[in-house]
């Protein structure tokens, strides 16, 4: 199985940490969604798509690269991302912009992750932010056990 993870993380490279954290079980290529253009998409099996929560969706240059994608048949994705607040209903709100992007361009969407961010946007960088040290250790192994059952869910 190749794999390849695009994430856009830039402020506390949070999720960045997690994309790592994903590839290193997936034998996956981490780029950027400014070096993810050079890549040739379709010699990859999977494709991971993440980033950080920026008032209730994933930040706009993940999206936008989303949305320049060509139309697929079938490809197998994954969605992730960190944010301030988690929660089922929390991803499912946060991850629909690019779910409908992706399912638009003929992704197959086999599953989606997330967990807490640091956070210093706004009035909390006053606060000293919220959620300081996440992801933390925990955070990352449940990034892990995750990318493991899209690992067997390929086999």
């Amino acid at each position: 199985m190749k794999a390849l993870v695009i994430v856009h993380s830039y402020h506390h490279l949070n999720t960045a940490k997690v994309a790592e954290a994903m590839a290193k079980v997936l034998a996956a290529k981490v780029v950027s969604t400014e070096n993810a253009a050079d890549e040739t998409l379709a010699a990859y099996d999977i494709i991971g798509f993440g980033a950080g929560i920026d008032s209730g969706r994933h930040y706009a240059p993940l999206i936008r690269f989303a949305e320049k994608l060509p139309v697929v048949s079938g490809k197998k994705a994954f969605i992730f991302s960190t944010s301030a607040i988690v929660g089922e209903e929390k991803l499912q709100s946060d991850h629909a912009a690019l779910r409908t992007v992706l399912l638009s361009k003929g992704y197959e969407i086999l599953d989606e992750f997330h967990c807490r961010g640091f956070n210093t946007n706004s009035f909390l960088k006053v606060l000293g932010g919220m959620n300081k040290g996440r992801p933390n250790d925990s955070d990352l192994k449940a990034a892990a056990i995750f990318a493991e059952a899209l690992k067997k869910r390929m086999a």
